[in-house]
């Protein structure tokens, strides 16, 4: 059997990523995230996209969505740009949902 082990230089390459959480999460946790952007969804699920430096700090993202107590639907590795990151509704203007996280 063989092992495939990532490059010390693998690991510390930022990259782009999509998380996914079901429920809304309001204006007020936007700086908490770290300027990844929030993007809420008609299907009721919080889309966070953006850079992220390191596996330590999506670690860490992971982390804040366990302490919101909302679900985590998926986390995926996607490219600038991408079709779903879309600009948040509302957030700007204080019209987003009420967070389902209080």
């Amino acid at each position: 059997m063989s092992e495939t082990h990532a490059s010390p230089q693998d690991r510390c390459e930022p990259g782009y990523y999509e998380i996914r959480i079901k429920g809304h999460l309001d204006g007020r946790w936007a700086a908490w995230f770290e300027g990844l952007t929030i993007t809420l969804e008609d299907n009721g699920d919080t889309l966070l996209t953006g850079r992220v430096v390191d596996q330590a700090a999506l670690h860490g993202l992971l982390k804040k969505v366990r302490d919101l107590g909302l679900p985590l639907v998926s986390v995926s590795p996607a490219e600038p740009g991408h079709p779903t990151a879309l600009p948040l509704r509302g957030l700007e203007t204080g019209q987003a949902d009420v967070s389902d996280a209080e």
